[in-house]
């Protein structure tokens, strides 16, 4: 057992009980999800686990040690630690920010840089980032670097506080989507703290809900979904995640329209228009030789040029929203609603472009787990028939 946590509480001197008697152990290569309602002791909990906040009285341990009898300093050296705010140094360049606690270790020049050169691939980011400052880089940059930061030491557990709060929803659901790879690909452990469901449900292998400093239940996002606990985490959870609960229908992937109308950066305006007529759609993917999506081109790009030999490189629109195949139902239908669009692609773990998400099919999802009782455009009978006569009211004439 990696972490253990047994019997934890936490009580300020006025009298206040933020954390009391929470139990958890956690396995090596977990994602936990700690989630809850203002003030419900999530941060406590997990400020604890790097004596960033001493617990008054329970015990935590890492790998069979009481982290109370370890140095303090040494400890948190041991952990990565990622916060909304990043804390990136802004004297120092990138490369200096990854290295500082590999630095702090003892690690020798060369395998800092070497370590530096690795983060920064990891991060998805070119590596001549490694020589600027964080004030040159977007919000979106430095977060990726403030989550390999974490990573650069290899530290066996990463602390996450909210890391993501404050970013714009794309350039937020990107970092989730790097967060979920490397701790795959890693095998870290992550304590991860949350405010955000579709977040938590879409992260976790399992998810640790809060009230008023104690745990109300710690499952899987899939029990979560199909057996709340009571009624405080139904309300949390919010009906329009019954969608996520079908036990036929869980993933894009069993939802999804193979083959969409596609095109390559290299063809023209002319082949564009053509695919366009003979597929009659208003959009085309843009994928390039490997099938690998790189943006979209739409009928309003098409219609701006009257050259027809204009290359769909010069036209096409490289900022494009996409989900995964093996992701949940419910997060399609939040970033549909989210983005205003009829449609999404879907990718595999490559970014290969597999197929296309569409408004109609997700009516037809959301309907059915209903049981067909829709309700009327005056008086929607639930959240989730809002977000269906949403759906209906945007949806196009024609899908991709």
């Amino acid at each position: 057992m990696l972490l253990e946590m047994s019997h934890l509480r936490k009580e300020y001197p006025n009298g206040k009980m933020a954390v009391d008697d929470f139990n958890l152990e956690v396995d090596r290569g977990e994602f936990i999800c700690f989630i809850g309602t203002s003030g419900s002791g999530k941060t406590t909990t997990m400020r604890m686990i790097n004596r960033m906040l001493h617990q008054t009285s329970g015990t935590i341990k890492i790998n069979g040690h009481d982290i109370a009898k370890m140095d303090p300093v040494k400890l948190r050296r041991s952990i990565g630690y990622v916060i909304q705010s990043i804390g990136l140094m802004p004297h120092m360049t990138i490369q200096e920010n990854i290295e500082l606690v590999p630095k702090l270790l003892g690690w020798s020049p060369e395998k800092r840089a070497q370590q530096a050169h690795k983060m920064i691939a990891l991060a998805q980011l070119p590596d001549e980032m490694l020589q600027r400052y964080p004030g040159e880089l977007s919000g979106g940059q430095q977060q990726r670097i403030g989550v390999v930061r974490a990573l650069a030491a290899d530290q066996e557990i990463i602390l996450m506080d909210e890391p993501f709060g404050a970013l714009d929803p794309i350039t937020r659901e990107s970092l989730q989507d790097l967060v979920k790879h490397l701790q795959e690909d890693l095998g870290k452990t992550f304590i991860f703290v949350t405010h955000d469901m579709d977040e938590a449900l879409n992260l976790a292998t399992r998810v640790v809900i809060m009230s008023q400093g104690k745990q109300v239940q710690v499952d899987t996002p899939e029990n979560i979904l199909r057996h709340p606990a009571n009624e405080f985490v139904t309300n949390l959870i919010g009906e329009e995640r019954l969608i996520r609960a079908q036990p036929n229908i869980l993933t894009v992937s069993q939802i999804m329209k193979p083959h969409p109308a596609t095109i390559h950066p290299e063809q023209t305006l002319a082949d564009a228009i053509d695919t366009m007529h003979e597929r009659r759609v208003d959009t085309l993917l843009v994928i390039d030789q490997t099938q690998k999506l790189v943006g979209y081109l739409d009928i309003d790009d098409v219609s701006r040029k009257t050259d027809v030999q204009t290359p769909v490189s010069q036209l096409m629109n490289h900022e494009v929203s996409y989900v995964q195949a093996k992701a949940l139902i419910g997060d399609s239908v939040q970033r549909l609603l989210k983005l205003g669009v009829k449609n999404i692609p879907v990718v595999n773990a490559t970014k290969q472009l597999v197929g296309i998400v569409t408004r109609t099919s997700l009516v037809d999802i959301v309907y059915d787990a209903l049981r067909g009782a829709p309700a009327t455009d005056e008086q929607p009978a639930s959240p989730i028939n809002a977000n269906i006569h949403a759906v209906a009211n945007h949806e196009g004439s024609a899908d991709a």
